[in-house]
């Protein structure tokens, strides 16, 4: 008598890890669960759970806003080549973006703070690097060196606002070193004579070999912050912006490309600017509508690398121009 043939073919190797795929991540089961249920070893049920994921078998969908931001950020990544980048969620139209993007730059920030081998750390100014000392936790970090980027004497001789290189020195317990000069001198040969002063080289130097840098980033439409802070006249920035100036970055003013200016407070600006394409991180943290061209100049030219900012900023920087 001949045997009916067989309906229920032995299952594949693949078979076998979609089954075991499915048991993990859809019934939530644990590897020694299904090894106990499909009859094998713990070994093989973990083997057959990463083939699935491998070969493809099972795919994971985040359903949290929080999902939708780390597409954005692998897309800023390929896009602009950044080693570094988080997006945070928006506020919604009209709020200040500052306070949704604070906390994971203070973590950024307290990520480097807490390596054991001594960095010298470099700081911008500005609302977002104050957001950012305001975020931060109380650490100590004797073993670093924080220094100032770029001037903080304001055009009244009192010290600028939005300095933090000595509040987060206060919160980290590290010694710091401020660049002592005007944000913008009233003209080349008075910069020249601040930045010929021996502890002001020092800091310069300083400044010039950081391993890593936060900064902040200004637009330069007619809300500029140089200009709403007092360092920028008028008439200053119609020029620059008649020349194409779309964003700075400590101070120094670039155009749409990231190039920057050779004329205007650049010849005049204190502290050392933030050079582009070198490899040592240099995290822009920044997001808002009117920031949108400066961001993306300074991500073409690479003045930044990294790039902390909210979803609808990192829209707008992925849309075409």
């Amino acid at each position: 008598m001949s045997r009916p043939p067989k309906t229920d073919p032995e299952p594949t190797v693949q078979d076998e890890a979609a089954r075991a795929g499915w048991l993990y991540y859809v019934a939530g089961m644990t590897q020694d669960q299904i090894a106990a249920e499909m009859g094998v070893s713990r070994q093989r049920a973990q083997r057959l759970v990463s083939r699935a994921m491998a070969d493809g078998l099972i795919q994971v969908r985040l359903n949290h806003r929080i999902g939708a931001c780390m597409d954005l950020e692998r897309a800023l990544r390929d896009r602009y080549g950044l080693t570094r980048c988080r997006v945070l969620p928006g506020l919604g139209p009209g709020a200040d973006p500052v306070p949704g993007i604070a906390s994971a730059a203070a973590a950024e920030l307290e990520r480097f703070l807490r390596m054991p081998d001594p960095l010298v750390i470099g700081f911008g100014t500005g609302r977002a690097l104050r957001g950012l000392v305001d975020a931060m936790e109380p650490l100590e970090a004797p073993q670093h060196r924080l220094v100032s980027l770029i001037g903080n004497i304001a055009p009244d001789g009192s010290a600028s606002f939005f300095d933090v290189v000595m509040r987060i020195s206060d919160k980290v317990r590290a010694p710091h070193y401020p660049m002592l000069v005007p944000v913008v001198s009233p003209d080349e040969s008075l910069r020249a004579a601040f930045h010929a002063l021996p502890p002001v080289q020092r800091v310069l130097e300083l400044a010039r070999t950081a391993d890593v840098l936060f900064v902040g980033v200004g637009q330069m439409s007619n809300d500029a912050p140089l200009h709403t802070d007092g360092f920028v006249s008028s008439d200053e920035l119609a020029q620059m912006r008649a020349a194409g100036a779309a964003g700075e970055v400590a101070g120094w003013v670039f155009d749409s490309e990231g190039r920057y200016l050779d004329f205007g407070i650049n010849t005049r600006t204190g502290g050392v600017r933030v050079e582009p394409g070198l490899e040592r991180p240099a995290i822009g943290i920044a997001a808002g509508a009117t920031k949108v061209p400066a961001i993306r100049g300074a991500l073409k030219s690479r003045i930044l690398n990294g790039l902390i900012t909210d979803s609808a900023t990192a829209e707008a920087l992925l849309a075409p121009a």
